[in-house]
């Protein structure tokens, strides 16, 4: 068996068997998922006729809707990644990482089977929290199909990249809890970028802390490709952004696992 067919057929199994792990166990994925669907009916319901007035020249909910949705979907691909996080650090407590090292598999696999699940799941869990959005009133007319298209690589493109940042702060982490902590600033930074409120409405002071990091490029892009508005320089600093934390992440990862336990 070559080299290539051996890692397909060994990263299948471990995707395979994270995938078993979250159907047996969704109560972590649906805790996850309930942190973006409570801060868009929140922001929607409560804060939605305000925000809208100021966004749109009307107290229409709608206006605002449209603004809000593309922040809360890319935050729904932060709050989901940080169960790679923590089933890394499991797998590490637990040992069977050690295990895996002494098996005659694939050492790659271990980790893209963890990346590839938490991909799949942060791409169901946007189509989720997108229904809801629906449900609530969002829309998407002007949106072309290749934009729609678009729109999905971006959202798998940010999964990836921060799967991979998830995957390193686990190996990083002595505990499931740890590891949990550790990730929360992939759900608390769309909080300060453009995903709530424009970058031009906040002080002068904070505006280049919401501008220049990963988020803001990302919703900034995904906001125009789904209401079919001008993403100008954007989708190149979020593609940039993306490709960076990709590898900084795939780097941190395989180095942790790489190096020999203590």
């Amino acid at each position: 068996m070559s080299a290539l067919s051996l890692a397909v057929r060994d990263s299948s199994t471990m995707l395979r068997r994270n995938l078993l792990h979250a159907r047996r166990y969704p109560s972590l994925t649906l805790n996850l998922l309930l942190t973006p669907v409570m801060l868009l009916l929140l922001f929607v319901y409560i804060f939605g006729g305000t925000m809208g007035a100021g966004i749109g020249g009307s107290g229409d909910r709608s206006a605002y809707i449209a603004y809000i949705v593309p922040g809360i979907l890319l935050m729904t691909i932060g709050s989901t990644v940080i169960g790679a996080a923590v089933s890394v650090a499991t797998d590490m407590n637990e040992g069977i990482i050690a295990r895996f090292r002494t098996m005659a598999i694939h050492r790659g696999s271990v980790l893209i089977g963890h990346v590839l699940g938490s991909v799949l799941q942060s791409i169901a869990s946007v189509v989720l929290v997108g229904a809801v959005a629906v449900a609530i009133g969002f829309r998407s007319t002007d949106a072309t199909v290749l934009e729609w298209l678009a729109a999905f690589g971006l959202v798998a493109l940010y999964a990836l990249a921060l799967t991979w940042i998830a995957v390193g702060m686990g190996m990083a982490s002595p505990n499931a809890e740890a590891a949990s902590n550790s990730a929360m600033p992939l759900i608390l930074l769309p909080l300060v970028s453009s995903a709530f409120t424009p970058v031009d409405a906040m002080p002068g002071w904070f505006q280049p802390i919401a501008e220049y990091q990963p988020f803001t490029p990302a919703i900034e892009t995904l906001r125009g490709l789904l209401l079919g508005t001008e993403i100008g320089h954007n989708g190149w600093l979020a593609v940039g952004w993306s490709l960076t934390l990709a590898a900084l992440g795939y780097r941190w990862s395989t180095a942790s696992f790489n190096r020999d336990p203590k």
